[in-house]
């Protein structure tokens, strides 16, 4: 990927954004050198069937209840059901952030349900919308009990070193992403005496790039978090926020932005601000999904991200 100088951040920008942002049926990404090659579905039938695999899923927004999408719990559960449906079950989902639209017990309520109906392991970050009012406790009480106090943890699963990060808990006061002197500290202690080897997924709800600091869509302090991460020879940050597909490589570090279950948003500084973006109700579909990961041993990670048409 180009990277664009600062005077370089407006047609120029968004227009590259906009072409990156995924809006087809499905597409298959593997990696090799660093360097990103997009296959067809076609293509994609001969990927391995062997390898750890886990789906992702963002940006549910139970409770939302607007033109761009009156019901969001039935395309949560479309998106489920594309999770079970899948050729290889996956050995656990991803969920990153806003589960719900304003942090209501209804909605916590109605989001755990449909969850708890999937039958899946499920592990989650908290986004915005999550924390609202009371600093996440309902969330983290119901979606995230393995979390340290300030919300972050980390497990290991499949031969991967999976770490959830919060970087909302601050963003009503600075629209943006940030993790804390604690968290960062906690970060480093925890990558410290693993193997360089060894595959690390990030998962959080902002960006930990600067996609468009305009809008809040970056972490002020991933730079810190990600001197940590440098070392390793595998890291791939999965984040939601955005509601649309962007990918940046640098280095060894691959990011990805994930679809919403929910509804799209804009293309990074097209229109005057982020928010739910309206389409035709037969096109909705379209631009929300969901996005599998298969990690196997020795070979670089391939994604599919795939809408719910």
């Amino acid at each position: 990927m180009t990277t664009q100088k600062p005077d370089d951040a407006g047609t120029s920008r968004r227009t590259l954004l906009r072409c990156m942002a995924v809006t087809g049926t499905g597409i298959v990404w593997t990696v090799s050198g660093g360097v990103p090659r997009a296959l067809s579905i076609s293509e994609a039938q001969g990927a391995p069937t062997d390898g750890f695999t886990f789906v992702q899923i963002s940006d549910t927004h139970i409770g939302f209840n607007k033109e761009a999408n009156p019901d969001p719990s039935a395309t949560m559960q479309a998106a489920l059901n594309r999770i079970a449906n899948l050729p290889k079950r996956p050995s656990m989902i991803l969920h990153t952030g806003d589960v719900t639209h304003l942090s209501k017990p209804t909605e916590f309520d109605a989001a755990w349900q449909i969850m708890q109906g999937a039958k899946f392991e499920a592990h989650y970050v908290p986004g915005e919308h999550d924390v609202i009012g009371d600093d996440g406790k309902q969330f983290f009480s119901r979606f995230a009990k393995e979390a340290n106090p300030g919300g972050w943890y980390s497990f290991d699963q499949g031969g991967v070193h999976f770490v959830a990060l919060n970087n909302v808990q601050n963003f009503e006061k600075s629209q943006a992403g940030g993790f804390g002197t604690d968290q960062l500290e906690w970060l480093e202690k925890d990558l410290k005496g693993r193997s360089a080897s060894a595959p690390i997924v990030v998962f959080t709800h902002v960006p930990m790039w600067p996609i468009y600091p305009q809008w809040g869509w970056a972490t002020a302090d991933a730079p810190q978090a990600l001197s940590y991460l440098k070392r390793f020879g595998s890291v791939t940050v999965l984040n939601g926020h955005i509601h649309q597909i962007v990918q940046n490589i640098e280095g060894n570090v691959t990011y990805r932005t994930a679809m919403s279950t929910a509804f799209p948003q804009p293309a990074a500084g097209v229109g005057p601000a982020p928010g739910p973006l309206k389409v035709p109700a037969d096109k909705l579909r379209d631009v929300i999904g969901i996005r599998e990961v298969t990690i196997v041993a020795e070979k670089a990670a391939q994604v599919t991200d795939a809408t719910l048409a």
